[in-house]
């Protein structure tokens, strides 16, 4: 269940945002794509997940073309994909319950008594029991990650996709984030790519990483092979983390 990316390029306009970026996300893997704002990586995961098209290149899933299959296809593919947005996404109108039950209801035909079950299952995973009729307005803002991540595994999915999980969260719960993201990973051997400018994340659970600039893919390797690397643009944008994490 590996996604292989291979010779992806993205304007819009006459601004090239990613170029020839070849990367492989490994199953059962924290796949993270960091580097500075503008870099190219929020494009890097639309192109990958499919809300944006490559100008050039192939997104694979399990050697399967995304961007070139058929409808029936993609919707299949898409099925099998969970994501975690920056702002958790959450529906202001619908409680706990319903929005994490909302894609079940979409894609599937399980009777009520299934997706309650499974909306309890997910709640429970992620720590939240008996929040099903609490409003997003009533969470605090590591609960609203919770409950997008028990919304984004409601599925099962094979493929998980978080955009800056820790944005706007405190250390602690930033890394209890984190370790949650960690152990469904690894649980349900799911392959991961996880968007991320913030250093403390990459150093706890990164397990592969891919180091954007500019555009391109400038390096990659282990969290533990990032403070060793020889490049410089990585030296600079771990140096200048730090430096924002120490104010």
């Amino acid at each position: 269940m590996a996604i292989e990316v291979q010779n992806i390029y993205k304007s819009f306009g006459d601004k090239e945002v990613l170029k020839g970026i070849d990367f492989t996300f490994e199953q059962g893997k924290i796949n993270m794509i960091i580097g500075a704002s503008g870099s190219g990586k929020s494009v890097m995961m639309k192109c990958i997940v499919g809300l944006l098209k490559p100008d050039r290149g192939t997104v694979s899933f399990d050697g399967t073309d995304f961007h070139q299959a058929d409808y029936a296809i993609q919707k299949e593919l898409r099925k099998n994909i969970g994501m975690l947005f920056q702002n958790s996404a959450l529906f202001d109108s619908m409680n706990v319950e319903e929005n994490v039950g909302f894609p079940i209801r979409m894609f599937t035909n399980d009777s009520p008594a299934q997706v309650s079950e499974r909306i309890a299952f997910c709640l429970d995973r992620v720590n939240l029991p008996g929040s099903e009729k609490l409003y997003p307005s009533e969470l605090s803002g590591g609960m609203m990650k919770r409950v997008g991540i028990a919304r984004a595994i409601a599925m099962n999915p094979k493929y998980l996709f978080v955009d800056e999980p820790n944005s706007g969260l405190d250390p602690l719960t930033a890394s209890v984030i984190d370790k949650l993201i960690q152990e469904l990973t690894y649980e349900y051997n799911m392959t991961t790519i996880v968007v991320s400018h913030d250093m403390n994340s990459v150093m706890n659970i990164g397990d592969k990483i891919m180091f954007l600039y500019k555009g391109k893919k400038e390096w990659q390797g282990t969290n533990k092979e990032a403070f060793h690397a020889d490049c410089k643009p990585l030296e600079e944008f771990i140096f200048v983390s730090d430096l924002i994490k120490r104010r």
